[in-house]
């Protein structure tokens, strides 16, 4: 590794006082959620190898001074991300037309790819001298919130299709008749992170490509894991990627299962006209030229570095042996859950997410509600990640969920893990959680005594942000699951009243929670 040849040191009017800042770090880091050891069945993905988390920190320490702002001056920048990217398209079958670029994490990937098809369907009715629609985007219910994000973003409107229940797809059928010149895109998920299920992706590629409409893959979980689980031992994986006619884009998270440092993750878009519309460009100010394929100007070099890095240690060879401990830990936890009265595993999932349900064909007091075992699960000191439930536009319900990611770390730990989730269930059995059309009527009691519960709610949207604070707090309290100022120490009823709240509302109230958690105090 090699730095600048004048290091910076301080000086006598440039006070560097550095004594207890990394016992403080230190302090706070013992707070937090174990990222290492497998206890942690959400948000990290843990290989299990302490060799890569060293030459991940010392690749971003390697680039820390770089800006990702501009690779014609830190030329080593896109070096890495064309290499990066190579990668990425080899796993995914792309062809010498397939291009794209790293950016920050899934959300931004889909973020772009809606700008993009957005963008593309302007220019395609500029160029016929038309006027453009206002651009609509066909998705399934279980696709990623970013894409609601997006259309948020983009102004776009959002067409939901909704998915079977009982194993959490959509139909093909459904989606491919959504299909319509105002549609800018079609998303399909592999798989979609709710339940693990890959959408009918060849079928409405199919469609897409028929109708002249480009269809994006989610692939931002299974984009680094599902091209090596066959050959991992996982079985036959349904065709997702740039070998299905009509995929045009794929984003691809290389912080999930690339094992590598939040953030990074690919877009990669077939056809260099289409993914050209990413980019952003001003020349027409007095300061330098701005070229941005992301969506932030300056940016750290450090993650991608480090997924370089990570990617070109391990190859092929080396991430279809990590996925094959995750086959196998999946395997396992299936088992454990298959075996536990009152659970169930929600449809059939491909790869190594697990979505856990109710089991509502055994007796009310045999049954584990989801969330109460997630509650159980985190007191015994592992965290698995409860889903509420969700009524769908065609009147159907998705049931309240768990959800377990698996890692091959969980390979090492999966005889405890079992064993904590099934004492877990035990003390949850025949417990509900508490109803959420109760959980509201507590809101509204504490909101108005006596209104109607459309007059509650709308004196909760018009009350600023500290009478919403104390309204928040009245609840969670009243509901014995937040003491005053701190978090919620029981998810259940929180997700509870999710359910029953209007979207709107009850993202208001989550607002609050979140907000708070920063506010300098």
């Amino acid at each position: 590794m090699t730095h600048d040849a004048t290091p910076l040191t301080p000086t006598d009017d440039v006070p560097v006082r550095t004594a207890g800042i990394l016992d403080r770090l230190a302090e706070l880091r013992r707070a937090d959620a174990p990222t290492h050891g497998g206890r942690v069945l959400s948000y990290v993905y843990d290989p299990g190898l302490a060799e890569l988390d060293e030459l991940a920190a010392a690749a971003i320490r390697a680039v820390q001074p770089l800006n990702g702002l501009d690779p014609t001056t830190f030329t080593s920048i896109a070096v890495m991300e064309r290499e990066l990217l190579a990668f990425a398209r080899t796993v995914l079958h792309g062809d010498d037309d397939v291009v794209g670029s790293v950016t920050a994490g899934g959300t931004e990937s889909c973020m772009l790819a809606v700008k993009t098809a957005r963008d593309a369907l302007r220019t395609r009715h500029r160029r016929a001298g038309t006027t453009p629609p206002r651009p609509r985007i066909v998705l399934p219910t279980t696709a990623h919130a970013a894409f609601r994000k997006a259309a948020a973003f983009c102004d776009m409107d959002l067409d939901l299709v909704p998915v079977d229940p009982a194993t959490g797809v959509p139909s093909a059928a459904d989606m491919i008749a959504r299909i319509g010149d105002d549609v800018a895109l079609v998303v399909v998920s592999a798989p979609a992170y709710p339940h693990g299920a890959i959408d009918p992706v060849v079928e409405v590629a199919a469609a897409g490509a028929a109708a002249g409409v480009p269809v994006h893959v989610d692939a931002c979980v299974g984009g680094w894991v599902l091209p090596f689980w066959d050959a991992a031992g996982g079985g036959e994986v349904p065709p997702f990627d740039f070998r299905v006619p009509g995929v045009t884009s794929i984003s691809a998270d290389v912080h999930k299962y690339g094992y590598v440092p939040k953030g990074t993750s690919v877009l990669l878009v077939r056809g260099r006209d289409l993914h050209r519309h990413q980019f952003f460009a001003v020349t027409d100010w007095p300061g330098y030229p701005v070229v941005n394929a992301t969506l932030a100007g300056s940016r750290s070099a450090g993650p991608l570095a480090a997924a370089w890095a990570v990617t070109q240690a391990l190859g092929v060879d080396g991430y279809t042996a990590l996925t094959r401990r995750c086959v196998e830990a999946t395997a396992r936890l299936r088992e454990v859950v298959d075996q536990i009265d009152g659970l169930r595993v929600v449809g059939s999932p491909t790869g190594p997410l697990i979505c856990v349900a109710a089991d509502e064909s055994v007796s009310a007091e045999r049954q584990v509600d989801p969330h109460v075992w997630a509650d159980e699960t985190k007191a015994l000191g592992w965290i698995i990640q409860a889903q509420p439930g969700l009524a769908q536009s065609d009147g159907t319900h998705l049931p309240h969920t768990t959800h377990l990611t698996v890692t091959p770390v969980t390979a090492s730990v999966v005889d405890d893990l079992g064993a904590v989730l099934a004492t877990a269930a035990d003390r949850a059995r025949g417990v509900a959680r508490p109803a959420p059309h109760d959980v509201l009527a507590q809101l509204l009691a504490s909101l108005a005594p006596g209104a109607t519960p459309e007059q509650a709610l709308a004196l909760f949207e018009q009350a600023g942000s500290d009478d919403a604070w104390a309204i928040v707090q009245g609840v969670l309290g009243a509901a014995g699951t937040q003491p005053a100022g701190t978090l919620p120490a029981r998810m259940a009823p929180v997700l509870s009243l999710v359910e029953a709240l209007p979207p709107h509302v009850s993202g208001r109230l989550l607002v609050e929670i979140i907000a708070r958690l920063t506010e300098p105090s």
